[in-house]
């Protein structure tokens, strides 16, 4: 672009928003994010030659950095602008590095701007003071990127020689799933204990009822287990029935609460989880969006601040337009005499930028409301709420609390209640807490009660409560936590969730995290071999040397090589590891959670095996995972998964052994069963027909169950609705085609014509009618033109990182490699196939190939052809020799 100024951004649409702001001089084009990485195999991070590392450009980047490049050509200055945070500056060290070894900076400047917001007087400004990149931020980058790798390509095979069936580990991934692992540990082991509380209604002598609560007893104050049964609660209650109730003392404070500071990261996902039910993902999703630029009367306006940060600093300008329309619409009592300033906790000045706040506090959510779809419209309500709310005045609450006692003074209850005298900014915001205890929640109005009143009995119950356990983290409260702990930093927060679900090492279930019996196999086995490593307190320190890399105060390389050496040490030792020091060591881990203890904490009870009486049931793995076995074996070959651990000496029905007779097929006759395979449980009507030789000659009908069903529940009505599918639902209105629903290999579809759409997560393949169908189809768009491969990633090959994923084709399910296709064995449930199973298949394929290869060059059609004929006279020639030499009987050879 000759004579211009290239200009680069991170995403397309800041790209079109800032050319606007610039104007004809500038060309403004777009990165897509990173153009470089690691290439994902062994050595992309060499340690040996003191951390040098390799860079790769991505093959989807390579066409935007080519743009970029030509842009160059000729141009006046090159103006990095992506993101205002490490991971921007670093985008921006990549472009330039790329662009540095193209030779095609040589004859133009390079220089760096950043701004919070994407406005017209934000881009100018940081447009007129460039600066140079910083070489800090780029070194904690370059640390951080190097240990996630070298962590995860250097433990992720340890895991899989060691721990069958676990895909991967990271440095700071494991960390939080440690945290989920180990708050299920704390559920379990956690034992109820009993204890009640005495309610009075009451009522004061104009009748205004008010509710009281047993506080003293025989002049005691009570602790929350005093009185631990029911006979204590019994006694208790008979001394507040007494009577002669009267009030003792009435204290009266005027209490201030004060808003919350504006959002950070990690407060706006919390929030969003608590009020919006957004996920993290969803909610960094959203902001990015708002951040970017909506389309607002033809123009595309950033509505919010940059949405990675820490800090909660709010702008000058931005405090007195917060002011200026707090007055304006509130009035002045609402606003406090000087502004408020919030103290951010983030270590790194140069990474403290300014809070979450909207762009314009003057532009409110209802007036851009018709702007935004739903879930937008709700994320920047709330953003704009707390950011005007944290610059509003004080709300003012008026706390009385009662003390009433018997006429014997054996009993004293208390009466608390609380009354908002000015809401102040609780007008405008109220903010969310989790898992709040009821005994702490804030008690309604009171009647105006004085010293002598003597309010009457209405009521009196002695109500039991027992404790509970620890909740289990929701999206919101294990961002809380990790942030407590200083893990991970505000722009990991919702890949690290993310990735932990990716892996099937935790299930979001209602809201809350739930580990997997993999995850929970990962964790164990982190804690017991490399504990120091996944220690929070070293994790977190570790995350303040990355922040004094970027402040400039320690050398990146000295914290890799204090890492590494005793990491590598580590390693060496684990990859020592028997598998029975494995096994022994999870077992005895992992042991309460799959075998209940009894009373005194001892598992052995439930260890012993029901199928032979007097064998020991202990964690085992395979080839395919982590099982449950007999130590008798191979005498007794009792094995269960780890999901029916718990119930092998219960009373559940999933004690009962497979298959499980649920009765008869009404149609033929045939009974019908649930079994479990080596790929799970699935319904089977009959038995298979054998010829003479025992081979078998038919097999039965089958279905698997869906994923949502549990075997033991399964019965004989359901399994013949699986067994019936797929089901024809009718002809389509408009097509006149035939409209079938059923399950194949990538779970519940529907079939329409040659067309083939995956079943909605909410929809039901046994229930769905043709309406709901031709709804599903017209939703599913091209999809529904014609049948296309389904791709499903299994995960990375262990030689050089690249994917290996799960396809169909015309000749049948397949997993592949790069350019290697291995064809899965006939019998194998494709969904089944496990990233070992697919190792070893493309390993066959690829030694095949190479056996192919090796035995001489492609011949030519005519040498072909030679061949061919020169084979076939040997065959005839063979053919004569076997019919001569049968003629003469070749003497018996002696036994070796």
């Amino acid at each position: 672009m000759t004579g211009q100024n290239v200009v680069v951004v991170e995403s397309p649409a800041k790209a079109k928003t800032i050319n606007k702001y610039l104007g004809g001089d500038y060309y403004v084009l777009a990165s897509y994010g990173h153009i470089r990485d690691l290439p994902p195999k062994d050595g992309s991070v060499q340690p040996d030659a003191d951390f040098a590392m390799e860079w790769e450009v991505d093959s989807r980047a390579k066409k935007r950095i080519d743009e970029i490049a030509k842009a160059c050509k000729g141009a006046k200055a090159l103006f990095l602008a992506t993101d205002p945070d490490r991971e921007g500056e670093a985008i921006s060290w990549h472009i330039q590095e790329e662009l540095t070894k193209r030779k095609v900076l040589a004859p133009i400047s390079v220089q760096r701007v950043v701004f919070n917001e994407i406005t017209k007087s934000a881009v100018t400004n940081a447009m007129a003071n460039p600066r140079d990149l910083n070489r800090e931020l780029i070194d904690a980058y370059l640390a951080r990127r190097a240990l996630d790798y070298l962590v995860g390509f250097t433990l992720s095979p340890v895991l899989w020689r060691k721990l069958p069936g676990a895909k991967s580990a990271g440095r700071v991934q494991s960390v939080a799933l440690r945290l989920i692992c180990e708050r299920e540990a704390e559920i379990e082991a956690f034992k109820p204990r009993e204890y009640w509380s005495i309610d009075a209604q009451m009522a004061a002598a104009d009748g205004t009822p008010f509710a009281a609560r047993l506080t003293h007893l025989n002049g005691k104050k009570l602790d929350k287990f005093d009185l631990g049964d029911k006979s204590a609660a019994e006694t208790a209650l008979a001394a507040v029935r007494s009577g002669g109730h009267q009030v003792q003392s009435v204290e009266r404070k005027q209490v201030k609460r004060h808003p919350a500071p504006p959002f950070t990261t990690s407060t706006l996902q919390q929030e969003a989880s608590r009020k919006l039910y957004f996920g993290a993902t969803k909610t960094m999703t959203l902001a990015q969006k708002l951040y970017e630029g909506i389309q607002l009367g033809g123009e595309a306006v950033g509505l919010i601040t940059y949405m990675r940060t820490d800090s909660t600093t709010m702008s000058g300008e931005a405090i007195a337009a917060a002011r200026g329309m707090i007055e304006d619409v509130y009035g002045s009592d609402y606003l406090p005499s000087g502004p408020r300033q919030y103290r951010t906790k983030a270590k790194n000045a140069q990474e403290a930028h300014e809070c979450i706040r909207p762009t314009s506090m003057r532009r409110r959510p209802e007036d851009v409301a018709r702007y935004l779809e739903p879930d937008q419209r709700k994320l920047y309500e709330l953003i704009w709420k707390r950011a005007v709310a944290c610059q509003m005045e004080s709300a003012t609450l008026d706390q009385v609390a009662v003390d009433i006692d018997t006429a014997d003074k054996s009993a004293r209850l208390r009466a608390s209640g609380s009354v908002v005298r000015f809401d102040g900014f609780l007008t405008l915001y109220i903010e969310s807490e989790d898992d709040k205890d009821d005994d702490d929640k804030e008690g309604g109005r009171l009647p105006d009660l004085k010293e002598g009143d003597r309010p009457g009995l209405l009521n009196a119950d002695a109500n039991q409560h027992f404790t509970q356990p620890p909740p289990r983290f929701t999206e919101a409260s294990l961002v809380k936590r990790m942030e407590e702990l200083g893990i991970g930093r505000p722009s990991t927060y919702a890949s690290i969730l993310k990735v932990l679900q990716d892996r099937e090492y935790v299930l979001l279930d209602k809201r809350r995290f739930q580990p997997e019996d993999r995850g929970r196999l990962v964790t164990a086995f982190l804690s017991s071999f490399y504990d120091k490593y996944f220690d929070y307190a070293f994790t977190a320190g570790l995350e303040e040397q990355l922040d004094d890399i970027s402040g400039g105060r320690i050398d990146w390389k000295t914290v890799l090589r204090d890492f590494w050496t005793a990491f590598r040490g580590i390693t060496d030792q684990a990859m020592e590891l028997t598998g029975q020091e494995v096994r022994e060591k999870i077992d005895a881990v992992l042991g309460p959670h799959f075998f209940p203890p009894d009373e005194k904490g001892d598992t052995e009870a439930a260890r012993k095996c029901p199928s032979c009486g007097n064998g020991r049931l202990s964690l085992n793995f395979g080839r395919y995972g982590a099982f449950i076995t007999c130590s008798n074996y191979p005498d007794c070959k009792l094995t269960r998964n780890l999901d029916e651990a718990g119930n092998l000496n219960g009373d559940s029905p999933d004690a009962t052994e497979y298959p499980r007779l649920l009765g008869t097929d009404p149609e033929t006759g045939l009974d019908v069963a649930v079994r479990q395979g080596p790929y799970g449980y699935y319904v089977q009507l009959g038995e298979a027909e054998k010829d003479a030789k025992g081979k078998t000659k038919t097999k039965p009908k089958r279905a698997s169950l869906l994923k949502t069903m549990e075997p033991s529940t399964i019965d004989l009505e359901t399994a013949l609705r699986l067994l019936s599918l797929p089901r024809l639902l009718g002809d389509h209105p408009e097509s006149k085609l035939p409209v079938a629903a059923g399950i194949g290999r990538f779970g519940p579809y529907l079939k329409h014509g040659d067309a083939y759409v995956s079943l909605p997560k909410d929809d039901d393949v046994l229930t769905i009618g043709l309406n709901r169908a031709v709804t599903v189809l017209a939703e599913a768009g091209p999809k529904g033109k014609g049948r296309a491969s389904v791709a499903k990633e299994l995960g990375p090959h262990p030689s050089d990182g690249k994917p290996i994923s799960l396809g169909s084709g015309r000749f049948g399910p397949y997993v592949k490699h790069g350019k290697i296709y291995a064809s899965i064995p006939r019998g194998t449930e494709p969904d089944a196939v496990t990233l070992e199973q697919a190792i070893e298949l493309i390993a066959a394929k690829a030694a095949k190939k190479a056996a192919g290869k090796s035995a001489g060059p492609k011949q030519s059609g005519a040498k072909k052809a030679a061949a061919k004929k020169s084979t076939a006279k040997k065959s005839a020639a063979k053919k004569a020799k076997s019919k001569k030499s049968k003629a003469k009987k070749a003497p018996a050879r002696k036994a070796s």
